[in-house]
């Protein structure tokens, strides 16, 4: 198992360039980069891929439909030339709040989305003349005076990974990805999501092994876990009241799938009523202890332990600090015991 740091892009976080030369120094071996409505994903790689030398350098995610297919690919090239082959790609559909409230894209087909966002990216950056005929993109677009084009860039190999939590994209995940960037995870109930990606890989003659396994957690030093996971469950609630429409949030979709169906609904309807303060009581405990590492270091060591034994490979982790010196603080002890299990 290897340690992923995840970082988040704001002018809350100034030290951000400080922090990933230092966490590399640690031994981090990956940073991830997010994108929501506010700054895009690609943009700091540039500046991580020129300030670092060898921790890999990721997207996690970037939104599909928000660029073309080929526009992507072009950026996924360029990333991996700036940095030597460090970059990954990792790919989302977002949801319909997002790609139709935002950017004005429709969500429709997401997994056909996604499936043909992949292979279009790997046409591209495997130096083949792009003609693209599926259910969503046309490639030249058909009555047009535009023709089939090769990529003026010398052919690169772009690592894509899928972020995935329904059972038909874990499934094409399994497929056709590089790797698997996972969320609303618990170790409890893993074959919830593994068993579908391994089914995608057996259907396309690969295995799970042929996939990277990625988890999103954060990270607290404790001696009062209760309480942390607790604060933890809380911020969930912006997750099930406002990351989707009222009828469709696939994080709900997830959790639900875990034993918290009721809880969950009732987040979101006390959110979507305007009680916020109601709507974070309402979300369970286990919720924010089981998706994180919270308490001793001896608790985590035990829960990197099960996250080992699932399989995961990359723990995508967010250290608890208010400053820099603690977040690296916390992120060295983490690492350490990593190395350890």
């Amino acid at each position: 198992m290897t340690l992923g740091i995840g970082i988040s892009v704001s002018p809350a976080m100034p030290h951000l360039v400080d922090y990933v030369v230092e966490a590399e120094r640690l031994g981090a071996t990956s940073v991830w980069m997010p994108e929501f409505w506010g700054y895009d994903a690609l943009t700091p790689l540039g500046l991580l891929a020129h300030a670092t030398s060898e921790i890999r350098l990721g997207t996690a995610i970037v939104q599909l439909g928000t660029r073309t297919p080929a526009m992507l690919a072009m950026s996924a090239m360029t990333l991996q030339r700036l940095s030597g082959g460090r970059f990954i790609l990792g790919v989302g559909t977002s949801g319909p709040q997002v790609m139709e409230g935002w950017h004005g894209v429709p969500f429709a087909k997401p997994v056909t989305r996604t499936a043909e966002t992949i292979e279009i990216i790997r046409a591209v950056t495997s130096g083949e003349r792009l003609s693209y005929y599926g259910d969503v993109y046309k490639i030249p677009l058909p009555g047009g005076e535009g023709k089939a084009l090769r990529s003026a860039a010398a052919p690169t190999h772009v690592p894509i990974y899928v972020a995935a939590l329904g059972p038909a994209n874990l499934r094409l995940t399994g497929a056709l990805a590089d790797g698997w960037i996972g969320n609303s995870f618990f170790c409890e109930t893993a074959g919830i999501f593994l068993d579908e990606i391994a089914a995608g890989a057996t259907q396309a003659g690969r295995s799970l092994d042929d996939v990277e396994l990625t988890v999103s957690v954060s990270c607290e030093f404790t001696d009062d876990p209760e309480g942390a996971g607790r604060r933890h469950a809380e911020g969930y609630a912006f997750t099930f009241g406002a990351m989707g429409s009222s009828s469709t949030n696939f994080y709900n979709r997830a959790f639900e799938r875990q034993g918290f169906g009721p809880a969950v609904a009732e987040v979101q309807r006390l959110w979507l009523a305007g009680e916020r303060e109601a709507a974070k009581r309402a979300v369970p405990a286990e919720i924010g202890l089981r998706t994180n590492l919270i308490g001793t270091e001896a608790q985590i060591r035990d829960r990197l332990l099960q996250y080992r034994d699932c399989g995961i490979a990359t723990l995508r982790v967010n250290p608890i600090g208010d400053d820099l010196d603690a977040q690296l603080e916390g992120l060295g002890r983490l690492i350490d015991l990593t190395r350890e299990v």
